[in-house]
């Protein structure tokens, strides 16, 4: 018997001999089925984003030192406990920022924490003002990153100036507490010798070593993450480049530039190792966390149209899935360097893109793409916090799964990819960090030195 025929059987035993005036029948409301928590709202999920990212930066930065630790493992914190990255750094820098400003810590917190970190900078072993990719919070001495490469990196000191800049742009008009930090930021970053990193010729190098000075002999060439070294390097008063420099080795005399289109979009850049599809999308993230892409052209493309192609093409793959992996698509998406899955189930660490793609995540690819894809990243923010249970952790969301392999978690955080979350979503909301960085008057001589329309 039916519910309703139930009721209703149940409403005439009861009313056996009324009369018909003498009872109206009204069905019983059942309950609806629970239909689960309330949607969160696409700004209260940035909000929480944000900060619980935030706290990479603030409660697991090294102890010592203030500054970013290369990694963290909430399964085993002392590992690399004491690990500093220089590049990391920066970004911390600027997520910092982004604390005092939405107040996740007081202003006076947040200058606390910068003066610890500019102290520690200020006595940290550099090579020809630039600082090493890993150094030990400790006592500021450099730790190898590779066996020849255990001196100066330009790139990762690229990276830390970004956030360098920033600090002073926000801090100069402050109390003279802050106005001693800005100062402070602004004198470190013009101490790199950028020009000393060319070897006396038409292209900066990535590494020098006091043992092994260039062995490793890495030119900076376009087009992968390194474009504001370059920036940088011009900007710089005491130390800086030409724009032949620029030209010939960034731009390599013209050839940067692609005629190649994936999914009907113009890859218009050369993607070094990479040419189909684009490199992996912290080539989209890491030089633009200060330098805002917006209108940012030079006489061989538009920036800030690479940026939203590149993001483009990451989702349109996806979207296709070639490979058939379980849950790609609109919702789930996003291909970068990162933690990964190895064949045979450990952790391991790749570079994916779609040329390389092994099934694996990286949250920080669609989130830190926001300005360029606004709602495919929101797509996958919803997506990602449906699954919060298994991917958010206590500093933002772990930095890869793979829904194809049992839904596989690398329950673990790198500062180089929780940085560009929260900077880049506060420039999409924002402009923050954009703003304060185009706005220091040495970059802007750089860029103008080099040849570069900016300010969309």
């Amino acid at each position: 018997m039916n519910r309703f025929w139930y009721i209703t059987l149940l409403a005439l035993l009861f009313c056996t001999g009324c009369g018909k005036d003498d009872y109206t029948y009204t069905p019983v409301p059942f309950p609806e089925p629970d239909a689960g928590p309330p949607p969160i709202s696409d700004e209260e999920l940035l909000d929480l984003t944000q900060e619980t990212t935030f706290r990479y930066f603030w409660d697991f930065s090294e102890e010592n030192s203030g500054a970013a630790r290369e990694r963290y493992h909430p399964a085993e914190p002392s590992h690399d406990a004491n690990t500093v990255t220089a590049g990391g750094t920066g970004f911390g820098l600027m997520a910092i920022l982004v604390g005092m400003e939405r107040g996740y810590v007081s202003r006076e917190e947040g200058v606390e924490r910068l003066g610890k970190i500019l102290s520690f900078l200020e006595s940290a072993d550099r090579f020809h003002g630039a600082w090493a990719h890993w150094m030990d919070g400790r006592n500021g001495k450099v730790i190898p990153f590779s066996p020849q490469d255990d001196g100066g990196d330009l790139v990762e000191t690229a990276f830390l100036v970004q956030g360098l800049i920033c600090v002073k742009e926000y801090l100069e008009e402050g109390t003279d507490t802050e106005k001693q930090l800005a100062a402070k930021a602004d004198a470190l970053w013009k101490g790199v010798e950028w020009n000393w990193y060319t070897q006396g010729e038409n292209s900066l190098y990535w590494h020098w070593s006091p043992t092994h000075q260039f062995a490793m002999n890495f030119p900076l060439r376009g087009y992968n993450e390194v474009l504001v070294t370059y920036v940088l390097a011009a900007a710089s008063p005491d130390h800086g480049i030409s724009r032949e420099v620029y030209e010939k080795g960034w731009a390599r005399d013209g050839n940067i530039r692609s005629a190649r289109e994936q999914y009907g979009l113009p890859l218009l850049v050369n993607h070094n190792g990479a040419e189909t599809y684009g490199g992996p999308l912290f080539w989209a993230h890491y030089s633009y966390l200060g330098l805002d892409p917006v209108g940012l052209s030079d006489a061989f493309v538009d920036y800030g149209q690479v940026n939203i192609n590149h993001s483009k093409i990451n989702y349109q793959y996806a979207l296709d899935n070639p490979k058939g992996f379980r849950d790609y698509g609109k919702d789930c998406w996003g291909l970068t360097a990162s933690y990964s899955r190895n064949a045979d189930g450990s952790i391991g660490y790749n570079a994916h893109h779609p040329a390389n793609d092994v099934g694996v995540i990286s949250p920080t690819a669609a989130l830190s793409s926001i300005p360029y894809t606004p709602q495919e990243s929101l797509s996958a923010l919803h997506y990602f916090y449906k699954n919060k249970d298994k991917l958010l952790g206590p500093a933002g969301f772990y930095d890869a799964f793979s829904p194809e392999y049992n839904f596989w978690v690398a329950e673990r955080y790198l500062a180089i990819d929780q940085g560009p979350i929260i900077i880049m979503i506060e420039n999409y909301r924002t402009g923050l960090l954009w703003n304060l960085f185009m706005q220091n008057n040495e970059v802007k001589a750089g860029l103008t030195k080099l040849g570069f329309s900016y300010g969309g």
